[in-house]
This record gives structure tokens, sequence and C-alpha cells, in this order.
């Protein structure tokens, strides 16, 4: 069987997307000119918290709570339609649903080299650790 890695896959997907620097990144959230997505699973938000000002979409929903004609949409989770900025723990797996997003026709969207490590690394605001 020939499979594609989840290597190839994010590089793949890494060529089709925008990629921003953590510093980019925290640059844009100084300016308010983005909205920062958290597309980590829940236990590593109680584990770890999660930035300030970010959404929590789990990346197992995010095609379907963004996509209107889907049973699962939630109209309430991106209120202002700022650019979308994705991040999970290092980068693979906003990577591959920022790929997704703009293979849904989603043009405003990018992610974040090295996730929510080099976000908290880069100066961005930490909140809700420990809670559960």
């Amino acid at each position: 069987m020939n499979i594609k890695s989840s290597q190839e896959l994010v590089a793949e997907a890494e060529k089709k997307i925008e990629t921003l620097s953590a510093k980019e990144a925290k640059i844009l959230v100084d300016k308010k000119e983005i909205t920062l997505i958290d597309v980590r699973d829940i236990r590593e938000l109680w584990k770890e918290g999660t930035l300030e000002n970010s959404i929590h979409i789990p990346r197992g929903m995010l095609e379907f709570w963004l996509d209107p004609q889907s049973s699962y949409y939630n109209s309430n989770k991106i209120k202002e339609v700022k650019k979308m900025v994705l991040f999970c723990a290092l980068g693979f797996r906003s990577a591959l649903a920022t790929k997704s997003l703009v293979d849904m026709g989603f043009k405003n969207v990018a992610h974040v080299s090295g996730g929510f490590d080099a976000l908290k690394n880069a100066g961005v605001k930490v909140i809700n650790k420990d809670k559960k």
C-alpha cells in the first residue's frame, strides 16, 4: 500500500496556504487585525491554556462549524470577519486545517508556524491554564 505520510500532507498544504511566523502573528494580534483560531483538542486547552482573544474550534469540527449548509454550523463562532489565523500545538494540524478552509473557498486564512508554543514564546498572552 502506498499512502502519503502526514509530513507529506503538511508539506503539500504549506505550498498552498499562507504561513505566518509567530512574531508576524503577534504584531497582527496587537493591531487587532486577525482572529486567532485554536484548533487543538479541548484536553490540550485544559492542560496548556489558550491564547487571549482566540476562538476554540476543534480540528475535527472546523469544516462543519464554518459551513452554513452543515447541521453543525455555528454562526456565533466567527462574528467579525477578520483574517482567520489558525494554530495548533506545533503547526501541523493548523496547516492541514487552513488548507481545508482554502479548499472550502475561504480567502482570508493563514496558519502560524510553530503553533501555540511559538505564539506563547512570542509574547501572546496565555489564559485559562488549569481551568477544567
